[in-house]
């Protein structure tokens, strides 16, 4: 797909399965209805838009992601930022022995909150600070796994829902970390499991993707545990397949917005003594169908 020139910005498709870079345009500044229909549109054709060199504050984040509907806040609110609550740390930075931020996001492949009845339409992660090394981020085109599964997958699906659930890898994830917290009986309550359909139809664009994920999906609702297993790990393991992936290497006050109902995402790692400090917003969107 050709570049879309435009006298404000640049939207620039990358060589890759989803994703588009957007040039000259400064978000401190609030779009025109024009401008965010553009930028709204782009969002739907590429799925992950990468604005680049925007220094925005975390005020001017939240404003601009509450053009595309109301914020989620995560359960661990321990990492919001203080002055902005709508803004979830991600960082592995240790001030005064304690971490700042979510230090181990992302580590297994996901779509944001999809644990929730109501899952998010997408997030904004904004850079501060990155590591010399590593802290890349890979994004899955939903919509090419659903559409190049293999007719037996496909049968296997249909009509199925499955199990979301944030505590499903939370335990794994407290034996690699000793800074990610114990959750409390009101953060336990606030995450009960969600069931939503294996496949998904987005409520935009009626494009149908895959929606379960390595990090959140627990079980396919009415199948025994054994042939749940069997099915997942399958549809995990086609829906992460090279060709279905952008890898995003950061460059200083990147902006990166994605589409959650299209893609899942995956932090790659960074060495642990290189400060690495973002900010992220996610807009609430709707109930899976």
């Amino acid at each position: 797909m050709a570049a879309v020139l435009d006298t404000r910005f640049d939207i620039a498709p990358f060589d890759a399965p989803l994703g588009a870079a957007i040039t000259g345009l400064d978000l401190s500044v609030p779009l025109s209805q024009e401008d965010f229909a553009l930028i709204h549109r782009a969002h739907l054709d590429h799925h992950v838009l990468v604005f680049r060199d925007q220094h925005i504050t975390p005020a001017q984040q939240v404003a601009f992601s509450r053009r595309f509907g109301p914020l989620q806040i995560h359960v661990l609110r321990q990492f919001q930022l203080p002055t902005q609550p709508e803004v979830l740390i991600i960082s592995n930075v240790k001030e005064n022995g304690q971490p700042l931020g979510l230090g181990d996001a992302g580590h297994f492949w996901h779509s944001d909150l999809s644990y929730k009845t109501v899952p998010s339409l997408g997030s904004m992660l904004h850079a501060q600070e990155l590591p010399q090394d590593g802290g890349d981020t890979l994004f899955a085109n939903q919509h090419l796994a659903w559409d190049q599964l293999p007719g037996y997958l496909r049968r296997a699906i249909d009509g199925r829902s499955a199990e979301h659930s944030y505590l499903a890898k939370y335990a794994e994830l407290q034996k690699r970390s000793p800074w990610r917290p114990d959750l409390t009986r009101a953060q336990i309550d606030e995450v009960r499991p969600a069931v939503h359909p294996v496949v998904r139809t987005h409520p935009e664009t009626g494009r149908r993707a895959l929606f379960v994920s390595e990090h959140f999906t627990t079980r396919v609702i009415g199948l025994p545990d054994s042939d749940s297993r069997a099915l997942l790990d399958e549809l995990f393991a086609f829906s992460t397949r090279p060709a279905f992936i952008y890898r995003h290497q950061w460059q200083a006050r990147d902006m990166v917005f994605w589409d959650n109902r299209s893609v899942m995402h995956l932090a790659a790692g960074c060495p642990e003594h290189q400060r690495r400090l973002l900010y992220r917003s996610t807009i609430e969107g709707n109930a899976p169908f």
